[in-house]
């Protein structure tokens, strides 16, 4: 017996990308905006397939990434913003209830959203995880949802 495996490419050559991008915290965000649009290019993935949606904050992603879901003309959105924590509870907040949306959104609609929301405890660590010093999390979110569209495109299984 032969076990059938299926995997994602990271080929983004065909593949139309949706990228939500929050404008607060823009020192950190436009970081995350650059290391994503970086990858999608060395990808394969060419300008006129991508399109930026620019939102005033965190708490608005998920508006923005279901309006790009429900037109239906991406393979996979990016969302990307920073969440740094403060002295209120506001911070935790946000951060579940955004990500929880989001997570709904793409198993409502059936389209990989790659999570390139930074939470973090201050503005330097935000910074280190937006390309200084512990990677890029807009290059991990663009590489993810690549991989994750090209394994959607093969989906759902007829056996």
């Amino acid at each position: 017996m032969m076990v059938k495996e299926i995997t994602g490419r990271l080929d983004g050559s065909g593949i139309r990308i949706g990228i939500v991008v929050g404008r607060f915290n823009d020192l950190v965000t436009d970081r995350l905006l650059q290391g994503a649009l970086d990858t999608f290019r060395r990808l394969g993935v060419v300008e006129e397939q991508l399109t930026v949606v620019r939102v005033p904050g965190s708490f608005e992603l998920p508006f923005a990434v279901q309006q790009l879901a429900q037109a239906g003309n991406y393979e996979g959105i990016v969302c990307l913003g920073a969440l740094i924590r403060g002295e209120t509870d506001h911070y935790e907040y946000l951060a579940s209830h955004v990500t929880g949306a989001l997570t709904r959104l793409a198993l409502d609609h059936g389209v990989p959203i790659a999570y390139g929301l930074i939470t973090a405890n201050t503005v330097d660590q935000a910074l280190n995880r937006s390309g200084l010093k512990q990677g890029n999390k807009g290059a991990e979110a663009a590489l993810s949802v690549v991989e994750m569209a090209t394994l959607a495109s093969q989906m759902p299984l007829d056996d």
